[in-house]
C-alpha cells in the first residue's frame, strides 16, 4: 500500500463529501494492520478499514472472504481481491472471528461478489469507499453509533439491485456456529426489517435490524435455502436472502441499517434517533467530527509523518471498542436473555477482550476517558449482577470464556483504586470478591485454595493460570485494603503469593506440578503451549517467567537478586533457540520476547527494577521502530481489540503501566518532541523531549514539574493533576 495513493484517495473522497480531514483524523490510516507483516506470512493485525464511530455498535466493512475465520478474523484481509458484501458487525484485531452480521451487496444483476483493486479503495475514520470492478458499482460507507449508512452508485441505466443476506456469517461449524432462526419482513415501501439468532463464539446471539432505503423497493424476492417464497412479505427460516430491485432511475441508492440486540422496535427507535436525514455526506462529516474529538485527547508534535500515522492509527484502533450494546432507550439484552433497563444517561458496553486489554488499553481509558471508563466498569458489574460472576471475554452481551484469568478484576480495581467517579466502590468490590470465590471455567477456586497453585492434571494451562490468578488476587487485596475489608486483605494477599509455589530453583523457571507436588517431567522451557494441553498459554516458560507484575521484588529475589535478574533479562532478549512447533500467536520476536502476543508486553520495562533503565529505553525504542509500520502489515501480531495499539501509545508517550491496576507507570523513552494529554478534568499533562540528535532515545535526566525523577516511576495521580514531564535525551 503506497501512502501517497492513500492520501490522494482520501483527500478526493473527503472533498466529494464537502469536508476536509481534521487535524488528527488526517493522520489515521485504517488499512494499517489489515494484512500480514512478512512476505509469505499469515499472522495479521486482523484490523479492518470499514466505517465506524468511537465505541460504536456498528462496524460496517467489506467482507473479503465468503466465511471469515481464524486468519481473516475481522472479515477483511488486505491480501484478498474479492468482496462478498458489506456486513455491519465485526471484531477488530482478534485471533478468532465472530459477529459478521446483516450483509448487503449491490449488483446490476444477481452477482453475490466482485473483484476490487486497492487502487480504487480508500478509507478514513468513519468513511470507506471502493469500486466493485465486475459491475462498475461504487460503494461508500459511513456510520452512526447504531446505524450503518450505505451509498451505492450504479452505472447509467443499470438495473439497481441490493442483496440482503442473513445466512452470511463467520465460518459455520467453527465454535459450533449455526443459524438458529431468522426472519425478513417488509414493513413499508422502503423498509425491510427482521432478525437472526445465531450461535458461535458468542452463544445464542440475537441481532435485530431495520433497513430503510432512499427509494421504494420495486420488486422483492425472498429465498429460504435457495427456494423462492413468492410474494411473501414475511419469511422465516435458517438460510434467508432477499433480493431488492430499485429499477433504473437515479444512479444512487442510499440505505440506512439500524441494529439492536433487543428488538426490531428498538432498532426503529435507533434509526429515528440517529439517522433522520438522507444526506450521506452529513454522516461522513459527523463521523469525522466524532473521531476528531476522541483523537484530539492527545496532541503530539515532532517525530516523522510515519510515526504520527502509526500513533494516531493506534489511538483510533484502541477507541473502536468496547462497543455500545444498549439502544437509545436504554434497553439491552442481558446475559440471561432478559431485557435490562439502564439508568438515565448510562450506556451498556460489550466486546471486552480482557486477557488482552486489561494490560494497557483499559489503563489508557482510565487516563483519557474516565467517564466512559466508568460505563465500561459498570457494564461488567451489571453482567455480574445477572450472571453471578464477572465476564472473562464479553461478546454481544455474552461470555465466551475464551482465554484465562479473571481480568475484569484488574480493570475494576484500576478504576476504583484511582478514584474514577461514577462507580459504586462497595458494589464493585462485591463483584470482584465473589468472582474470585465462585469457581467457573479455568478458575476452580476450590482447587486454587486447596493446593496453593493449579495442578496440571486438574487444570490445564496451570502455570499461566497460577501466575495470572495470583495477580488478580493482588487486585482484590488492594481493593479490600482501600475499602477497609481487613478480613479479606490477608486472604487475597496470601493467594497473590501462590506464584512462588511453582518456582523451581533447580531450573530457574515457573513449572507445572501435579496434585502431589511433584514437578511434571519432561520440562523444556522453550516448548510452546497453546490454549490447553500444556502448562503455558500461547507461550513458553521463558515468556511467562516475568509475569509477576504485582511483586517484581519477590520475582527478583527468586531469580537470585538484581544482577542475576538483569542477566536473565539479557538472556531472554537474545536467546534465539526454538524447540518443537512455535505457537501461532508467538510473533514479533526479539530473542524469546514475543511482541506479537500480550504476555511479553511489559518485560522490557522490568530493567528499571534492577537499575538498568538504559536497556529498557533501548529495547522500547527498538520495539516501536521494528514491530510497527505504516503498511497493511503494520502490526507484528493480532491487535487484540486495541491492546497492541495501546502498548505503542503508552510507550510513545514515555511511560507504561507494568502493573495495570497500581496507579503507577514505569518510565521509558518518549517518541515525540512533545505530547500533551488533554484530560477530561480540564487539565493538560505534557511530556517534552530535548534531544541531542533526532534519533536520541537514551534518557540522561527526567523531571516532573521541575523536580528530578530518579526512580523512573510516574503516578496516575501526577498525570491526572496536570503538569509537565521533561526528558533530556542523548
Amino acid at each position: 500500500m503506497k501512502m501517497n495513493r492513500f492520501h490522494v484517495a482520501i483527500a478526493m473522497s473527503l472533498v466529494a463529501a464537502g469536508m476536509a480531514a481534521g487535524d488528527f483524523t488526517c493522520h489515521v490510516d485504517p488499512f494499517i494492520g489489515t494484512g500480514v507483516m512478512e512476505e509469505g506470512g499469515f499472522l495479521c493485525g486482523n484490523n479492518y478499514p470499514g466505517a465506524t464511530v468511537p465505541f460504536g455498535m456498528v462496524q460496517l466493512c467489506p467482507d473479503t472472504h465468503p466465511a471469515p475465520d481464524w486468519y481473516n478474523a475481522s472479515g477483511y484481509h488486505y491480501n484478498d481481491n474479492r468482496i462478498y458484501g458489506f456486513s455491519h458487525t465485526r471484531l477488530s484485531g482478534t485471533g478468532a472471528s465472530d459477529l459478521i452480521d446483516i450483509l448487503l451487496f449491490p449488483s446490476t444483476g444477481n452477482a453475490t461478489n466482485s473483484t476490487f483493486s486497492h487502487d480504487e479503495e480508500s478509507a478514513a475514520p468513519g468513511y470507506y469507499k471502493v469500486r466493485l470492478s465486475d459491475e462498475d458499482i461504487t460503494a461508500e460507507m459511513s456510520a452512526t453509533t447504531r446505524v450503518g449508512i450505505h451509498r451505492y452508485t450504479y452505472p447509467e441505466r443499470a438495473s439497481r439491485n441490493i442483496l440482503l443476506d442473513l445466512d452470511h456469517s463467520a465460518q459455520k461449524g467453527s465454535w459450533d456456529r449455526k443459524i438458529i432462526q431468522s426472519q425478513i419482513r417488509q414493513t413499508g415501501p422502503n423498509t425491510i426489517e427482521g432478525y437472526r439468532v445465531i450461535t458461535g463464539w458468542a452463544k445464542l446471539r440475537k441481532v435485530y435490524f431495520v433497513a430503510e432505503f432512499s427509494e421504494p423497493i420495486q420488486k422483492l424476492t425472498v429465498t429460504d435455502g435457495g427456494q423462492t417464497r413468492g410474494n411473501a412479505t414475511v419469511v422465516n427460516g435458517r438460510d434467508l436472502k432477499a433480493w431488492m430491485n430499485f429499477g433504473q432511475g437515479r444512479r444512487e441508492v442510499t440505505a440506512k441499517v439500524a441494529l439492536s440486540g433487543v428488538s426490531a422496535g428498538n432498532a426503529r427507535q435507533n434509526l429515528a434517533a440517529e439517522a433522520k436525514g438522507w444526506k450521506f455526506d452529513d454522516y461522513v462529516a459527523a463521523a469525522d467530527a466524532a473521531w476528531e474529538k476522541e483523537l484530539g485527547r492527545i496532541e503530539v508534535t515532532g517525530g516523522t509523518d510515519d510515526q504520527k500515522k502509526i500513533f494516531y492509527t493506534a489511538l483510533y484502533h484502541a477507541m473502536i471498542q468496547p462497543n455500545t450494546f444498549s439502544d437509545v432507550n436504554g434497553q439491552y439484552m442481558t446475559p440471561v436473555y432478559t431485557v435490562g433497563q439502564l439508568p438515565e444517561g448510562a450506556t451498556q458496553y460489550t466486546t471486552f477482550s480482557l486477557w488482552d486489554t486489561y494490560r494497557a488499553a483499559h489503563p489508557l481509558y482510565t487516563l483519557l476517558i474516565p467517564g466512559r471508563n466508568a460505563d465500561f466498569v459498570n457494564s461488567m458489574i451489571r453482567h455480574y449482577d445477572d450472571y453471578g460472576y464477572l465476564p472473562v471475554w464479553h461478546l454481544w452481551g455474552q461470555d465466551n470464556y475464551c482465554m484465562i484469568g479473571n481480568h475484569a478484576i484488574p480493570v475494576i480495581a484500576d478504576a476504583v483504586l484511582n478514584g474514577i467517579p461514577g462507580i459504586d466502590a462497595e458494589h464493585a468490590y462485591e463483584a470482584v470478591r465473589e468472582s474470585s470465590l465462585q469457581s467457573h471455567p479455568n478458575s476452580p477456586f476450590d482447587v486454587w485454595e486447596r493446593y496453593g497453585y493449579m495442578p496440571e492434571p486438574l487444570q490445564t494451562q496451570s502455570v499461566s493460570i497460577t501466575l495470572e490468578l495470583a495477580y488478580d488476587d493482588w487486585c482484590v487485596a488492594a481493593m479490600a485494603e482501600k475499602l477497609g475489608r481487613d478480613e479479606d486483605v490477608n486472604r487475597f494477599y496470601n493467594r497473590s503469593q501462590y506464584f512462588a509455589n511453582l518456582h523451581d530453583p533447580g531450573t530457574g523457571f515457573f513449572r507445572a506440578k501435579d496434585e502431589n507436588g511433584n514437578w511434571i517431567e519432561p520440562f523444556d522451557p522453550l516448548k510452546h503451549g497453546a490454549n490447553g494441553g500444556n502448562p503455558y498459554t500461547e507461550g513458553n516458560a521463558w515468556q511467562y517467567y516475568w509475569y509477576v507484575p504485582h511483586d517484581t521484588g519477590k520475582l527478583i529475589e527468586l531469580t537470585g537478586g538484581p544482577k542475576a535478574f538483569e542477566a536473565k533479562l539479557d538472556r531472554f532478549f537474545t536467546l534465539d533457540e526454538t524447540s518443537g512447533d512455535k505457537n501461532d500467536n508467538v510473533s514479533g520476536l526479539i530473542g524469546q520476547y514475543a511482541h506479537g502476543n500480550e504476555p511479553s508486553h511489559h518485560v522490557a520495562y522490568l530493567y528499571n527494577d534492577v537499575n538498568a533503565p538504559r536497556k529498557c529505553q533501548a529495547l522500547v525504542s527498538r520495539i516501536m521502530k521494528e514491530m510497527y509500520n505504516t503498511g497493511a502489515g503494520g502490526y507484528s501480531g493480532n491487535d487484540d481489540c486495541g491492546e497492541m495499539s495501546a502498548w505503542y501509545i503508552f510507550s510513545a508517550m514515555g511511560f507504561y503501566p507494568v502493573n495495570p491496576a497500581s496507579g503507577e507507570y514505569y518510565i521509558g523513552t518518549p517518541l515525540f518532541d512533545s505530547c500533551t494529554l488533554h484530560l477530561e478534568n480540564g487539565r493538560d499533562f505534557t511530556v517534552t523531549a530535548s534531544r541531542k540528535t533526532p534519533g536520541s532515545y537514551g534518557v540522561r535526566k527526567v523531571s516532573l514539574n521541575g523536580k528530578p525523577v530518579t526512580d523512573y516511576r510516574l503516578k496516575y495521580a501526577d498525570v491526572a493533576a496536570g503538569g509537565k514531564l521533561d526528558f533530556v535525551l542523548d
